[in-house]
């Protein structure tokens, strides 16, 4: 009988098939990250905490406490209380997904590692990283048009910033329920840069414009840096409150790395604390992914206009940069304009190698360095705007 009962305890034998195909999921996702190296620091974590909320009998992530936090109707309404009294591991650790905090930390990591200083000296950039942003707005329009609630349809667009830490905190406000599929998008879409932005970049311009020259950018003082996230932060914040988390930390980090001040601080930020809060991040992003979540349409529409909303993104800027083109006497390499979508550094590097193919002597990089990190501040931006018309 003791035996009987010790089999019937298995994990094996309480299984379903959603979580069977789920760890399958798991695998290939594990195999993504560390064979081809797609976004491994976020994408390993994510598809191992997958794997861990996928185990039949485990108890690490409970979505049936997640849907009674969030049912008005139910005593646990907004109550952390029922998930640190009955929640597994991923539970407790879904709370800093759920309250905004491993987002936010996280940018205060990237903006201790970036550099403003392109987008100081050539302030065009900024409105190429502002049309990159045209692909969450026409994504929303399209998720919404085809039966997805305004909540939903946000969530969905945003992917197209492919900005993963900005995507999970809009996602984590207006819907948490798709957290797990577009944050595997978000990511999934972020590594395949190379990929999916040269074809767009080719058809969008021609081989005199790809390989347009652009001049040295001037020198960036040392005061125009530290002055530079100050007056962002107060600019955005009043504008629009709702990103002022997001911008708030960015920039955050970035004053403590530009100001010589606080060294220790800056590097904590690039270093510990980022790895620290991506290791929580991943996971419980990854355990959001339940069979009965993602083995759905939905899923499969997500992943689709996913795509659509950054193949949009990275046309914006550089349809922008040609437009500019027809006013300027010093002439914009429109390949910059992909690099618009936030996915640093890498879409910068795509237009470098790119401009280079059609002209070697070419170096687009910190040209495109411009547009980059202020799609970066854009992303922010379009998530403030969603959450002030949906949240």
């Amino acid at each position: 009988m003791e035996i009987l009962e010790f089999f019937t305890s298995m994990g094996f034998m309480q299984m379903t098939w959603q979580q069977g195909i789920m760890l399958l999921v798991s695998f290939v996702l594990l195999y993504l990250a560390i064979h081809k190296k797609y976004e491994p620091l976020l994408l390993l974590p994510i598809a191992f905490g997958m794997l861990l909320t996928n185990l039949p009998g485990a108890g690490m992530f409970h979505s049936e406490l997640w849907s009674a936090f969030l049912d008005p109707n139910s005593p646990a309404y907004h109550s952390y209380g029922a998930i640190l009294k009955e929640g597994g591991l991923l539970d407790v650790l879904y709370i800093g997904v759920k309250a905004g905090v491993y987002p936010c930390l996280i940018f205060i990591g990237v903006g201790a590692m970036t550099d403003f200083g392109p987008l100081i000296a050539n302030p065009k950039s900024l409105l190429l990283g502002a049309a990159a942003q045209i692909g969450i707005f026409v994504t929303f329009l399209c998720a919404y048009a085809m039966g997805f609630t305004p909540a939903e349809a946000g969530s969905i667009g945003i992917i197209g910033g492919a900005d993963g830490p900005t995507s999970i905190f809009l996602t984590s406000k207006l819907a948490p329920h798709l957290l797990g599929p577009i944050a595997i998008a978000a990511y999934s879409y972020m590594a395949l840069v190379p990929v999916i932005q040269p074809p767009i970049m080719r058809a969008l311009t021609t081989k005199k414009e790809r390989a347009i020259k652009m001049g040295q950018l001037r020198p960036v003082s040392k005061t125009e840096k530290i002055v530079f996230p100050i007056i962002i932060t107060a600019i955005v914040a009043l504008i629009l409150p709702d990103a002022a988390p997001l911008i708030g930390c960015l920039m955050l980090g970035n004053l403590m790395k530009e100001c010589g001040v606080v060294d220790r601080l800056s590097k904590t930020a690039q270093n510990e604390l980022m790895n620290i809060v991506v290791i929580f991040l991943g996971l419980s992003v990854g355990a959001t992914a339940t069979g009965a979540s993602f083995l759905n349409w939905q899923t499969l529409m997500i992943l689709a206009m996913g795509i659509v909303a950054f193949g949009l993104g990275s046309a914006g800027g550089v349809l922008l940069a040609k437009f500019m083109n027809l006013f300027l006497k010093e002439k914009i390499n429109p390949l910059i304009g992909s690099a618009g979508v936030s996915a640093v550094p890498m879409a910068a590097r795509v237009s470098q190698t790119v401009g280079q193919e059609e002209n070697p002597s070419n170096f687009l990089l910190m040209h495109a360095m411009g547009p980059n990190v202020a799609g970066v501040i854009g992303s922010a931006v379009a998530a403030g705007v969603l959450l002030t018309m949906l949240g």
